[in-house]
């Protein structure tokens, strides 16, 4: 029935997307306002103070105090459940009345709200960034033509765009306008108009986008009675309040707290979708990759038997995002979601696979820089100069270790494809000699690498893989399963250690890792399913998926909207990429077509030094600028660990309290942040400067004396150095500086970066 008259104690209170994020924009003092409102009304919204009523001519839209100077605005579902749409000061509650939209999508069904004064003024009310000025002559320069020419009234509203904003769509004639409404529209809205500019055909939008999420809604939202209303909160992007924690998680955490309750279609889609093998989502930073794979992980142990083992796997490239995965996964799920999982880095598994199969071994495991002093070392005392330790590192790592080569006669026989450098028939064996001096000295020296580590836990894996599916073949000879409780050479009982796996940081994984992974579960539907990103591998672990068993093909998704950094952030880092080529880790290539972002900020400053010392009075300068935010939402990156303490020693001197990022994270709790590039992978801050960015340092000088002696190698290591750069770049939100001294980096060149 229609609501009227005043409600009674007592409320259900929700909160529409992206109503959250106009309130964060808000002042502190008012957002503390939100919360104390928000807790009172949904204890009585009768309360006086609230001066609750319908706003003049809208039967649903009410308005209620927040403060002396802010009023909410509610859609009220019914009886007393309530949906909060905006907070806006109250001189803006009464004015043009007639231009707040607000009503039941007759395609989704879903709630949407729109303020069409505000989206007019700001997305065509104002010259986008970069369009051109006036022409001198009218008729010299024909106007723009409108985006979506080629599209009807009609067809859109088909396709679940917002009606109201239609009339504004049809009007749009430049990206910055197009992304500008974005920030505004419904999300259904925002993807179906990107993909449809992205050049998608009209009838795989009305099937990948529409479909998927359209129900049937026979009634008009002006005549809408009874529940439908709370049924279309219910299919809104909308979440209950059910305390004062659950909107400050919202409000307070960032992205996850909002992708905690608010996951874009795409993104639930991949979630949610039954696969019949490995899956893989791609996307540029920022899209929501992780997000994505913990909630995948949640699905999958949602759709668990009950038990108390752990049949999922959650893994990553290193103990830090380890650790903030399982942090997040507890935040997303609970306990009980975190106790039908695993989470460890890869190297943590491999290493308890091999310490399952050798118990007694206590060799101490040494990286791929402790593994290259050994090199250097090995070559000094045998008096060895024909070949760098950086060549035989990685012939060791990437052919010896990665093709399990057990013999020089195998050896002769490997594959080396892609290792730019040819070497003959006597090259290898002396190459052989060298690696087998290698081995013996680490074992002299009770050491092992982690490469080490991972390969053998792969065939371990793989040996384990094997018996279990001879057992499975006996079983079917036999027409029925024998001794399930059979031990395996582990001493495990003989069956895959995990049903699922979800990876993140997949690029950044090795062929032993892969190896390892494939062989863990069982070659069934949802079995793999990985996130990552090539533009961002930071290791020099180029892999093709297909070819260790994981076939992705038919599998692959990508996404291309990002919701941390602005978009003039975001063109900055893409220029850094310029000019380079990146590998889709199936055999193909990949790249950041239609990747592009909803928000909008202030344009990256480049700022140049005569000196390092110069320099690094520009990082105070502009730390000191940013004194409007939290010092723990500020970081510093640099490219060496020696310029990280000279960092955090100039900051100190100048009052400003600074903390150093290690292996193990932050080391303390308050202050600026300050890290080499590879520190920052996974985070993001609200501000940041990139500091160094000098040629010689980004990238180091080394880099180029690869160029006379193998070619691919040094394309490899430039590719790895400017991604750092962009891993770096991406991490800021809202605003970043980089600088240099002296000659600025050749990534910086496209970007307009000139010497001082």
């Amino acid at each position: 029935m229609t609501s009227t008259g005043a409600p009674t104690a007592g409320a259900t209170l929700r909160l529409l997307d992206k109503a959250d994020k106009e309130i964060v924009k808000l002042d502190r003092a008012i957002v503390g306002a939100v919360y104390k409102f928000q807790h009172e009304f949904r204890k009585n919204p009768e309360a006086p103070g609230f001066d609750l009523k319908p706003l003049k001519g809208h039967e649903r839209l009410w308005s209620a105090r927040v403060n002396r100077e802010y009023r909410a605005l509610l859609v009220r579902l019914g009886g007393n459940d309530w949906l909060l749409v905006s907070v806006k000061h109250r001189g803006h509650v009464h004015r043009n009345l007639d231009r707040l939209a607000y009503g039941i999508n007759q395609v989704t069904g879903a709630i949407e709200y729109v303020d069409l004064q505000v989206v007019e003024d700001d997305v065509l009310g104002t010259a986008s960034p970069g369009a051109r000025p006036e022409p001198s002559v009218p008729e010299a320069i024909a106007p723009d033509a409108p985006l979506f020419a080629a599209y009807t009234a009609g067809q859109l509203a088909d396709l679940g765009v917002a009606e109201p904003l239609i009339p504004i769509v049809l009007k749009l004639t430049t990206d910055d306008e197009l992304l500008g409404l974005a920030e505004y529209a419904p999300r259904h809205t925002g993807e179906v108009l990107l993909r449809l500019r992205d050049q998608v055909p009209y009838e795989q939008v009305m099937e990948e986008v529409t479909a998927p999420v359209a129900v049937a809604v026979e009634a008009s939202p002006g005549s809408v009675r009874g529940d439908e209303w709370r049924e279309a909160a219910d299919r809104s992007q909308a979440v209950v309040i059910t305390d004062d924690d659950s909107l400050r998680s919202i409000l307070e955490e960032g992205d996850f707290g909002r992708w905690k309750v608010f996951l874009h279609p795409t993104q639930e889609k991949l979630v949610g979708r039954r696969y019949s093998g490995p899956a893989r989502v791609g996307g540029g930073p920022g899209t929501g990759k992780t997000i994505v794979a913990l909630h995948r992980v949640k699905h999958l142990v949602d759709h668990l038997p009950p038990g108390h083992n752990k049949p999922v796997l959650l893994t990553t490239f290193n103990k830090n995002l380890a650790a903030d995965l399982r942090s997040r996964l507890l935040s997303l799920g609970g306990p009980q979601t975190l106790a039908r999982v695993d989470i460890l880095h890869v190297d943590q598994l491999a290493t308890r696979v091999v310490s399952e199969a050798d118990p007694g071994n206590t060799k101490r495991r040494i990286d791929d820089t402790q593994a290259l002093r050994e090199w250097r070392q090995l070559l000094v005392e045998a008096g060895e100069n024909r070949w760098d330790a950086e060549f035989l590192c990685d012939e060791w790592n990437q052919v010896i270790l990665g093709q399990a080569v057990a013999s020089r006669a195998d050896y002769f026989k490997a594959r080396r494809a892609g290792r730019g450098r040819s070497v003959s028939r006597p090259d290898r064996a002396e190459i052989w000699q060298l690696a087998e001096r290698f081995t013996q000295r680490l074992d002299v020296k009770g050491l092992e690498t982690h490469r080490q580590v991972a390969e053998r836990a792969a065939q371990l894996e793989m040996a384990r893989a094997h018996r279990v599916e001879e057992r499975r073949l006996q079983e079917e000879e036999r027409g029925g399963p024998g001794n399930v409780h059979a031990e395996s050479g582990t001493g495990a009982w003989l069956r895959h250690r995990y049903r699922h796996v979800v990876v993140d940081e997949a690029q950044d994984l090795g062929a032993a890792h892969w190896k390892m992974l494939r062989a863990m579960v069982p070659r069934e539907a949802d079995d793999i399913f990985l996130v990552g990103d090539t533009h961002q591998r930071i290791y020099d672990n180029q892999v093709t998926l297909g070819s260790l068993g994981i076939n992705i093909r038919g599998r692959s998704a990508k996404l291309t909207l990002s919701y941390r950094t602005t978009r003039e952030i975001l063109g900055t880092a893409i220029g850094i990429l310029e000019g380079a080529d990146f590998d889709d880790m199936d055999g193909s290539s990949d790249d950041l077509a239609g990747y592009r972002s909803v928000l909008h900020g202030g344009r990256p400053s480049l700022r140049s030094a005569n000196s390092w010392d110069e320099e690094l009075d520009l990082v105070v300068e502009q730390v000191h600028a940013w004194h409007d935010v939290p010092r723990e939402s500020v970081a510093v990156c640099v490219p060496t660990n020696e310029k990280v303490d000279e960092v955090v020693a100039r900051l100190a001197r100048r009052g400003i309290m600074a903390t150093k990022i290690t292996g193990d994270g932050a080391r303390g709790a308050e202050g600026v942040h300050v890290g080499t590039m590879y520190r920052f992978k996974g985070l993001e801050y609200r501000r940041m400067v990139i500091a160094g960015v000098s040629e010689g340092l980004v990238p180091r000088s080394a880099v180029d004396t690869w160029e006379r002696t193998d070619k691919l190698r040094h394309r490899r290591e430039l590719q790895r150095a400017r991604s750092l750069l962009f891993v770096a770049a991406t991490r800021a939100r809202d605003a970043l500086t980089i600088s240099w001294n002296g000659e600025p980096s050749r990534f910086l060149r496209p970007l307009g970066a000139l010497r001082r």
